[in-house]
């Protein structure tokens, strides 16, 4: 089994969260807090922190929310939380990093984040960048401006004519389901998470992943979207913070890459000079899953062993 670890750990905000912790095969550099991807879990990224054991990294990752197997009064699956969604979730975060701490108080943290968890790490960047070492922000989109605006209209009057916080119907068909028919020749409308048809076929079986959150949960999504897109937020963050952004061409999420480029290029004009960014080819949603997956977290080694000598 790749995680050493599957234990609970009790958040200040009343949440029992679900963390898998792999720890390094050899003396460990340094410590990978992976925050993950709107309705899927922690368990998927088990390849991922193998890889990084392998090469000296221990590796963090919880179920968010509403997610997996994380438990809490307020937060169902679907759901982050009755009110205040963002700020539990990055004070989750934020107990997870008081946890590295106590127990690897000498090794720099880098923190990482896919799709949802993009927004995730980002936020918790702003607000906490002193805590750690670098940042790896994956397959998010912060340019999403008057289409998030209108997204959280659709959802406010969804919210009102359905009479409770149930999952959102419509969210889901302008999302998730116009992604998956905008592939070519698609055989499910979830082959925009991957070009390898195993691992789709593996998203799609398990209970855990795809289903629809509630109409809060996408207004939370949003609104982390729509402060990570907002330049006064960066304004005390350190220029020199390590900071790799990734995405795929061929990704809807990241409107085809330039979601990418657009946030490398806002924090290169706010003076952010230690920052790389990359748009691989023909790569779709789940970079850690497609069928290059071998050559993207290769670079993502070659990153965090540049960014651990400097």
């Amino acid at each position: 089994m790749p995680f050493s670890q599957q234990r609970v750990v009790r958040s200040p905000t009343g949440a029992d969260l679900n963390l898998f912790v792999r720890q390094a095969d050899s003396p460990a550099r340094a410590v990978v807090q992976i925050n993950h991807g709107l309705a899927e879990h922690a368990a998927r990224y088990d390849r991922f922190a193998a890889f990084l054991a392998a090469r000296g990294f221990h590796v963090y990752v919880h179920d968010h929310r509403g997610h997996g197997a994380t438990k809490a009064p307020d937060a169902p699956l679907g759901r982050f939380a009755d009110k205040d969604g963002p700020a539990k979730v990055i004070a989750d975060v934020d107990a997870l990093h008081d946890l590295i701490a106590r127990e690897q108080p000498d090794l720099p943290v880098i923190l990482f984040g896919h799709s949802m968890g993009a927004s995730v790490a980002l936020n918790y960047l702003l607000s906490h960048y002193g805590r750690i070492h670098a940042a790896a922000i994956w397959n998010g989109n912060f340019s999403q401006g008057l289409l998030g605006q209108m997204a959280l209209g659709v959802l406010a009057w969804e919210r009102m004519r359905l009479g409770s916080d149930v999952p959102s119907r419509l969210l889901p068909k302008l999302t998730f389901q116009a992604w998956g028919k905008a592939v070519p020749n698609h055989r499910t409308l979830f082959d925009w998470l991957s070009r390898d048809e195993a691992e789709v076929a593996k998203y799609i079986a398990d209970p855990l992943c795809g289903w629809d959150a509630s109409i809060s949960m996408w207004r939370d999504v949003v609104a982390m979207a729509l402060n990570g897109g907002k330049d006064a937020g960066f304004a005390t963050v350190r220029r020199d913070l390590p900071v790799a952004i990734v995405g795929g061409e061929k990704d809807p999420a990241s409107d085809y890459g330039k979601g990418i480029a657009h946030l490398a290029n806002r924090m290169r004009k706010m003076g952010f000079s230690n920052l790389v960014s990359t748009v691989y080819a023909e790569t779709r949603h789940e970079s850690l899953n497609e069928v290059n997956r071998d050559t993207i977290m290769g670079d993502f080694a070659a990153w965090a062993d540049n960014v651990l000598k400097a």
